[in-house]
């Protein structure tokens, strides 16, 4: 709405609904009252040129204005209406209502100037206005079919903040200084064009001394007599409260959803500061106790007396969150006396007004804090206590510095409410926190610490617990020597996380090993895992079993560095992959099996002859299953890693992580590459024995030389005794073909093959007997025997230590 410089009741405005400038008296002035602009309208009011007036100061238009006609500082102006006379350029001095608008960048502002006398026709006539406002309850101001006002009450006056002489002849945008105008002076032209009633909710915002005030506008056309559309009147009441609580739901629904999206405490704390920052306040920190950083719980009890916080996240409206007294991480003590103290002690929230006495308790007890205070203006601080399950945590400080109105009774509420809601979920990634140290522990003591020393194999490994809300899962590798000189490595996977799929791997770990000490077949070693499997722990003694060890993968493979076969089975798991010498990569076609659980269904196991320096590797699915992502296309990223030569093993498990994973993977990884080695004919000597007690002489002294050109010595005569009882026994009770080896690795190592399937068994020979002692004398000079079966036998085996192991190795 503009001031009308002349006494055309009808608008002049463009195509596009802009203000006519020649039907518009404004002036623009800047910080000093000097005059920067002077449009058409002011020039026809007035009479001056732009020229005459544009560069010097606004008074030269007052005729000796009289005390209270205008502002103190014309260069200060923010809101003002009144009456004044100015001077006409041929001298005569104009009675006209000002309206003084602050809201330019430069501190500049603009005045708009109507005349005081009221158009004589129209919407003037008593009969149409006491029609028109008694009809109408609320704040009401009648406007003509140009926008412009022509009459307002006396609540619509208070509301404004404006006369209604101030006000005549101007449209909703120029005398409120907001968007929200624009939107009302288009439902004012809609009414217009259509004659029906429009309701345009909060669509006025109104700047107060202490806050903004939102009022709900109706509209609605005005109709003469003779049906004729006359105006348009504009009824509004204050929704402000309404407009509060709906701020303060939208708020409280933004935290529930925005706050504790992890499980990372710090990250939670920040959330909490982001989502009250700015709605809520200028400035927010949050402190939490110490003790509960690391997963602990902290003290029962309220803290009393001086409290030590450590400071985990704030946040300012200002750009770039300038640093606030305490740092990010960083421990301060607060006095008995301070705001946070004071809270954590009562276990209430507190609304304090920073005034000139609280301001100089703080710079008594922490003049760097009380600076910033003065620096920024701060007048309003709450503090409220961060609590979950009994427990109290830390304390959330909002503070307003920007913001006119300071915290009250609502205020309250609402931050006590959301910082309940993030203190929950603090409290929870406190929790998770804890039990993920709890299960990484776990699972750390149950990996292997340490692989064992072994000649067939160059072997690295990795593990990567996830990094998810889940928690640790349960992937694991192992690399198990086996007898002659062979050796297992096996990778598993149990589906779950935390420390009850810790605890199942453990358990699951340990079988295999147990049954890998037996020497069982990989396809056998697995179906006596999935019948352990379905018979977890707490079956036997009549409880109900747990479904924790269901879905667990396993591949089991055994390598002979003698014969350089490898055996492979797996149980639902992913196929290892192969790098042979040449750098060709491929996938291993072992048959899939069904994951360890489902019981009843056979394993099956490939058999392939490696070349020496091929790589193996095994691993999880975590490594190739990325989330988004398809399981081929992780394969084929993995072929190509592979297919990139590093010779160090160590280096190659670190590029694989590399280029597989995400900085946050969803899925624990566990990887274990192999580098193949073989034994050739100078570390293995075989002899075939004929089925002759004779024999077993020719057989001692082909041992007892084989060591000579070995350089093994001192190892002739435990051997020689050691090859004479395990070969009497084949030659005795056993079935031909009988055939004797020996392997010179890290342990010398003696075996004896038959065709039959019988497995002998230790026992302890009675003082009378004359047999029985032959296998214990073997015990009792080996550091380690056994048998294990073959498809066509089996084979019995004794292991001694040597006192110096072949420098090759």
């Amino acid at each position: 709405m503009t001031g009308s410089a002349s006494g055309d009741d009808r608008p002049r405005a463009g195509a596009q609904g802009t203000v006519d400038e020649a039907a518009t008296a404004r002036v623009r002035v800047d910080g000093h009252g000097v005059v920067t602009a002077w449009n058409e309208g002011a020039r026809r009011l007035l009479g001056h040129r732009a020229s005459e007036v544009v560069g010097r100061n606004v008074t030269v238009l007052l005729p000796n204005a009289a005390p209270g006609e205008m502002p103190d500082s014309l260069g200060d102006l923010r809101r003002w209406s009144g009456t004044v006379t100015l001077l006409h350029r041929d001298g005569r001095r104009l009675p006209v209502s000002l309206l003084a608008h602050r809201g330019l960048d430069d501190g500049g502002g603009w005045l708009l100037v109507s005349a005081v006398t009221r158009p004589a026709r129209g919407l003037e006539d008593d009969g149409f206005v006491q029609r028109s406002f008694t009809h109408s309850p609320c704040t009401m101001a009648l406007y003509d079919t140009g926008l412009r006002l022509r009459r307002a009450n006396g609540d619509m006056e208070r509301a404004m903040g404006l006369s209604e002489e101030a006000m005549r002849g101007l449209r909703v945008t120029e005398i409120v200084v907001d968007p929200e105008s624009e939107r009302t002076e288009a439902g004012m032209r809609r009414v217009l064009e259509t004659g029906r009633p429009q309701e345009l909710g909060a669509a006025l915002q109104l700047e107060g001394h202490e806050r903004q005030s939102v009022w709900s506008v109706s509209l609605a056309p005005v109709w003469d007599t003779d049906r004729r559309l006359e105006g348009v009147l504009l009824s509004a009441h204050d929704a402000t409260e309404q407009h509060l609580a709906r701020q303060r739901l939208v708020l409280l629904n933004d935290a529930s959803v925005l706050i504790g999206s992890t499980l990372d405490l710090a990250r939670t704390a920040q959330e909490l500061a982001d989502v009250a920052v700015p709605r809520f306040a200028d400035f927010v920190t949050v402190d939490l106790l110490p003790a509960i950083e690391g997963g602990e719980d902290p003290p029962h009890g309220a803290p009393r007396g001086p409290v030590r916080l450590r400071r985990v996240a704030f946040q300012s409206v200002l750009e770039g969150c300038p640093e606030a007294v305490v740092r990010r991480g960083t421990v301060a003590a607060y006095p008995a006396g301070s705001t946070a103290a004071r809270c954590l002690a009562s276990g209430r929230p507190i609304i304090e007004h920073v005034t000139p006495a609280a301001l100089a308790e703080v710079e008594r007890q922490t003049p760097q804090r009380a600076e910033r205070m003065r620096r920024f203006g701060f007048h309003s601080v709450l503090a409220v206590p961060m609590r979950a399950r009994g427990l109290t945590l830390g304390v959330a400080t909002f503070s307003r510095h920007r913001q006119p109105k300071v915290f009250e009774q609502d205020d309250l509420l609402l931050g006590e409410e959301i910082t309940a809601r993030a203190a929950v979920c603090i409290d929870n990634a406190r929790r998770y926190t804890r039990e993920r140290a709890i299960s990484l522990a776990l699972q750390s003591s149950l990996l292997p610490q340490q692989l064992p020393e072994q000649a067939a194999l160059d072997v690295a490994s990795r593990y990567l617990p996830a990094n998810t809300r889940a928690g640790v899962g349960g992937d694991w590798f192992d690399v198990i020597p086996l007898s002659g000189a062979r050796v297992a490595l096996v990778v598993g996977d149990v589906v779950g996380h935390g420390i009850q799929a810790s605890a199942t791997m453990g358990r699951l770990r340990t079988a295999v090993r147990t049954l890998a000490d037996i020497d069982l077949p990989p396809d056998e070693l697995l179906i006596h895992l999935d019948d352990l499997v379905n018979r977890p722990a707490g079956a036997a003694d009549g409880t109900t079993a747990t479904t924790g060890d269901i879905g667990a993968t396993c591949l089991y493979a055994v390598y002979d560095p003698v014969s350089r076969h490898c055996t492979v089975a797996r149980a639902g798991h992913p196929v290892p992959a192969l790098v042979t010498p040449d750098g060709t990569v491929e996938f291993l076609d072992v048959p899939a099996g069904p994951p360890l659980g489902l019981g009843g269904l056979p394993f099956e196991s490939t058999e392939l002859t490696l070349a020496e320096g091929s790589l193996l590797v095994l691993y999880t699915d975590g490594l190739v299953e990325v989330r988004g992502h398809d399981v081929d296309d992780g394969t084929d990223t993995l072929r190509e890693a592979l297919g990139r030569p590093t010779g160090d093993l160590e280096a190659t498990c670190d590029a694989l992580l590399r280029t597989m994973l995400t900085d946050h993977p969803s899925d624990d990884v566990a990887l274990l590459v192999a580098r193949t080695r073989a034994l050739d004919a100078s570390h293995v000597a075989t002899w075939q024995i004929p089925p002759d007690p004779a024999m077993v002489a020719s057989a001692r002294k082909n041992a007892g030389r084989q060591l000579v050109d070995w350089g093994l010595e001192e190892a002739v005569f435990v051997t020689e005794l050691v090859v004479s009882e395990l070969v009497t026994n084949a030659i005795r009770y056993a079935e031909p073909p009988i055939e004797l080896r020996l392997i010179h690795d890290r342990t010398l190592i003696c075996e004896v093959s038959d065709g039959s399937t019988t497995a002998p068994h230790l026992r302890r020979a009675r003082t009378f007997d004359e047999g029985g002692r032959g296998l214990l004398l073997v015990a009792q000079l080996s550091q380690g025997w056994g048998t294990r079966q073959t498809t066509d036998g089996k084979i019995i085996w004794a292991e001694q230590a040597l006192s110096a192991e072949p420098g090759e190795w």
